[in-house]
């Protein structure tokens, strides 16, 4: 469920543990993420100890989670207004890790984020209008993270911490305060925490979009970066020659299909720019890590 200090707080059927963990795992470098499961043995004088890691179906580095079912991607056309591109880079993350992903559109009572809402769409995502305040979409919402292990990631401020009271409010996790001057919110979640859903499933809520490092990630490279694009995969055959980054290539088939509008500027303008993010990083560099 968490990890600090070499601490354990781990779920079993007899309820929550408090557990250390072999040594092994720090001597091969191996970190315990909230989402593992792990064998639990007790010890001679009494203390449990985790000995055993099973094998995962996907893991983040930052934020440090691991056997994700689903992302749930908070943005708001409402202020703290989110960035399309920071949409982005966390779908891009998900898909590249075989993550589902659904993008819920808070404060529609503010703003019905409509544009966000046809891009994403056109792209063909999962969307949900919310609203923490009047409760718009939140049952809804609600039934989409039942049996699940799920994440919560927004910019800050945009109300990932009050849609989670909203919807639990006996996790008791603590909500920040918008500030109006700065347009963004404090920062309230300093580490990924695990929690029991009293329907059934897991959540973390994340330390937010700024936790998603796209050049922290295993195995990616440039070149994968396409594959992170659902709307783009039926062209990436079609393109004049075989190897093209689809940035400014005459005869790309990716560039032909946002100028028609079938794939949205703004996902072209942030593929690019991941594209360029990700420039020097080679196949030695990730052998090294």
């Amino acid at each position: 469920m968490k990890g600090i200090g070499g601490l354990y707080t781990v779920q079993t059927e007899d309820g929550l543990v408090e557990s250390r963990a072999r040594g092994i795992f720090r001597h091969e470098n191996t970190q315990l993420l909230p989402g593992d499961r792990v064998i639990i043995e007790t010890q001679p004088d009494g203390a449990p100890l985790i000995t055993e890691l099973q094998e995962r179906k996907n893991s983040l580095i930052r934020p440090a989670v691991a056997n994700l079912d689903t992302i749930v991607i908070i943005a708001s056309a409402a202020p703290p207004i989110t960035e399309t591109f920071l949409i982005d880079k966390v779908s891009v993350i998900a898909e590249l890790k075989n993550i589902d992903v659904l993008i819920c559109l808070n404060k529609t009572d503010l703003d019905p984020a409509d544009t966000l809402w046809k891009i994403y769409n056109q792209a063909g995502f999962e969307c949900l209008r919310l609203s923490a305040h009047t409760g718009e979409g939140i049952e809804a919402l609600q039934q989409r993270l039942r049996g699940r292990v799920s994440a919560l990631t927004g910019n800050s401020g945009v109300g990932k911490s009050s849609i989670l009271h909203k919807m639990y409010p006996e996790l008791e996790i603590p909500v920040g305060n918008l500030s109006e001057k700065l347009g963004r919110g404090k920062h309230t979640t300093r580490h990924t925490e695990l929690f029991a859903l009293p329907d059934g499933g897991y959540i973390a809520d994340t330390p937010g979009f700024s936790a998603f490092d796209v050049t922290k990630l295993e195995s990616l490279l440039r070149e994968d970066i396409q594959f992170g694009f659902r709307e783009m995969q039926p062209y990436l055959t079609d393109c004049r020659y075989t190897g093209c980054a689809h940035i400014k290539e005459d005869g790309c088939a990716i560039l032909k299909a946002v100028k028609r509008g079938v794939v949205p500027k703004s996902r072209h303008e942030s593929y690019v720019q991941l594209y360029e993010l990700l420039r020097d990083v080679r196949h030695w560099n990730l052998k090294e890590k």
